[in-house]
Order: structure tokens, then C-alpha cells, then sequence
């Protein structure tokens, strides 16, 4: 009866399956692979027949160090002084400040009308469209075309890094804002609220880490623009200096401690992002 009773238990088969290939020569593929080996035999050919112009290569390495030894182991402060050159630091640390500060309140209000979850789409639409073409252009162009309207200074210099602040924080704030439960917004609007109470009450608490976040790194951004302009637009500031030292009066020795200090302001306005954020967060 036991053995009537017993029940043979077979272990299940692995069925057969085909060879799964990790690459497969698809079209895609193949375009890349001419693709790179055209600019290897370019790039190759380019070296082989580049007019060198009788450059000797190791007086040009030595030469090279020369200079670097000179701008990264003595720097000095040259003919400018350590005032003048701090004043042309502050000034271009100023613009980059006030350029980010328009740029952050009129970002936030672009950026809240143009996404998805809070207005309609084609306004949305057409303020993304309108920032895209903005942000296509660099900065450096913005600052050139409104040194042409408004003459050259620090004038053209402000226009240009807070049209493409503007631009830059409307996309970063509206993605954040999108990112948004949409339960949140919901419930608010059922209740009655009107747009703006949803957009301070809602929208503004959610988001305040990462517009801290973006904001800063446009900081960090319009800083490096604010150096980069300073010659091209005659906006001044720690950039012009730093474009006569190099461009006209080859002292290496001034480019390094200019060089140093834009990297110390750089850290300093990490530092300060790193602690501005943490202090929100620990609330």
C-alpha cells in the first residue's frame, strides 16, 4: 500500500535555448565603427604631414616648463599689487553674484510657467522653445552682441550672464518642479487654492534643496563667465587683468597668483554651497 502510495518526483529539464549574442552587427553599430577608424586615419595622416614649422620639440618642452615653474612656483603679484588685483577680483565675484541673483528670481518664475504639471502646454511649450534657443547661444555671444547695444563695460557684461542665467535656471528649476508628486498639486487644487498659494505652500518647500543646488553651480558658472568676458566685452574685473598679464605683458609670474585666486574664490563658494545646503537639510 506504501509503495502504491509513493510518487516519483523527476527533476525538471533545462530546456534548450539558443545562444544569446551580447553584440549583434546591426546598422548603428557598423556607422560607428567606420566612423572612428576615418578620424583615427585622419588624425593619423594629420600628424604625419603637420608643417612643424622647424619647432624643435624639446626646446618647446623645456620652455614649457619654464613657464610653468614660473606661473605655479613663483607667482607674484606684479605690477597690479595685491590691492588692485583683489578690487579686480571682487568686481568680477559682484557681477557674477547679481547676474546669478536675476537670473534665480526670474528663472524660478519662467521655470513655474513653463512646466508640464502647473500650467497649460503650449505656454510651457513655448517658454521651453524660447530658453532652448537662448541657452544655445554661450554666454560669451550674449555678452558680445549686448557690448554692441549697450557699448563695451560692465553693462553688456551683466545683460549677457543674466539672459543666460535666466535661460540655464528656467530649464533646472522647471525639472525639479516637475518632478513633483502630482497627488500634491492635486489635492490642492481641489481645495480650492489658488495657483500662487500651490506654487509658495507646494512647490517652493519641495524644490528649496535643489534650487539651492542649481543656483549655486550657476554661481560657479557665471564666475568662470564673469573672468571670461572680462576682456572680450571691457567689463573689467579680475579677467581683464588677467588677459593683460598674459595676452600683452608676458608676466607669468602675475598669471599664477591670479590663477590662485580663482581657485580659492572657486572653493570658498563650494565651501559655502556645501554648508548652505546642509543647513537646510539638518531643519
Amino acid at each position: 500500500m506504501i509503495e502504491s502510495e509513493e510518487r516519483i518526483v523527476k527533476k525538471p529539464q533545462i530546456p534548450n535555448s539558443p545562444n544569446i549574442k551580447l553584440h549583434t552587427n546591426n546598422l548603428s553599430r557598423t556607422m560607428i565603427i567606420l566612423v572612428f577608424t576615418s578620424l583615427l586615419l585622419i588624425t593619423g595622416y594629420t600628424l604625419t604631414h603637420l608643417d612643424t614649422a622647424n619647432v624643435q620639440i624639446g626646446s618647446a618642452f623645456k620652455e614649457l616648463s619654464t613657464t610653468l615653474h614660473q606661473m605655479f612656483l613663483q607667482p607674484n603679484t606684479g605690477t597690479d599689487g595685491f590691492i588692485e588685483l583683489l578690487q579686480g577680483l571682487g568686481m568680477s565675484l559682484l557681477i557674477s553674484v547679481m547676474t546669478t541673483i536675476i537670473g534665480a528670481i526670474f528663472g524660478f518664475f519662467f521655470a513655474v510657467l513653463a512646466s508640464k504639471n502647473l500650467t497649460n502646454i503650449y505656454l510651457g511649450t513655448g517658454i521651453r522653445v524660447f530658453m532652448a534657443i537662448v541657452r544655445a547661444i554661450p554666454t560669451i555671444i550674449w555678452a558680445l552682441i549686448f557690448s554692441i547695444v549697450c557699448g563695451l563695460g560692465s553693462t553688456a557684461a551683466i545683460l549677457g550672464l543674466s539672459f543666460h542665467s535666466v535661460a540655464y535656471l528656467t530649464k533646472a528649476y522647471s525639472e525639479s518642479i516637475e518632478g513633483i508628486d502630482d497627488s500634491t498639486i492635486e489635492s490642492l487644487k481641489v481645495t480650492g487654492a489658488r495657483f500662487w498659494v500651490i506654487v509658495f505652500q507646494a512647490i517652493w518647500p519641495t524644490i528649496m534643496a535643489s534650487f539651492v543646488s542649481w543656483t549655486f553651480i550657476r554661481l560657479e558658472i557665471n564666475f568662470a563667465n564673469a573672468i571670461a568676458v572680462g576682456a572680450a566685452a571691457g567689463a573689467g574685473g579680475i579677467g581683464y587683468q588677467l588677459f593683460v598679464a598674459s595676452g600683452m605683458s608676458f608676466d607669468f609670474h602675475e598669471v599664477g597668483f591670479i590663477v590662485y585666486l580663482i581657485i580659492a574664490v572657486t572653493f570658498l563658494l563650494e565651501f559655502i554651497a556645501v554648508k548652505i545646503r546642509h543647513l537646510y537639510l539638518s531643519r
